[in-house]
């Protein structure tokens, strides 16, 4: 079974050695995802979220999926302080479709800008 391994140009060129993307069987993996480089870079970390799903779906869409295909987020917060918004956010963003999680606390994330990064783990159709 082949892996396919996928950049976005929409996302920007990557900066170290990984994907954007892999795919396996069924399964679409996403690296951690951030709202580096857009409008919402050193905004607050509902937009940063905002952002980064918005990037995920962009990625489910040139993988013929959606966001309603969310299997599994792992979701890297700088700032435990910021939850609530955060949940906020999430909730809006997920609608009836809410993915199985993990929250994991960091000290920082690679720029002092950016309060949240999110792996994904996305259902394709068969």
């Amino acid at each position: 079974m082949q892996l396919q391994r996928e950049n976005y140009a929409a996302l920007g060129p990557v900066a170290g050695p990984y994907s954007h993307s892999v795919v396996h069987a069924n399964t679409l993996y996403t690296s951690g995802l951030t709202a580096f480089g857009t409008e919402h870079q050193k905004g607050s970390i509902d937009a940063q979220a905002r952002s980064v799903f918005k990037q995920l779906a962009s990625i489910c869409a040139a993988n013929n999926t959606s966001l309603a295909m969310l299997v599994k987020v792992t979701l890297f917060v700088s700032d435990m302080g910021e939850i609530a918004p955060l949940r906020a956010a999430l909730f809006d963003i997920y609608g009836e479709h809410i993915p199985a999680s993990s929250l994991i606390a960091v000290n920082s994330l690679f720029s002092e800008d950016l309060s949240i990064e999110v792996e994904a783990i996305v259902a394709l159709a068969v």
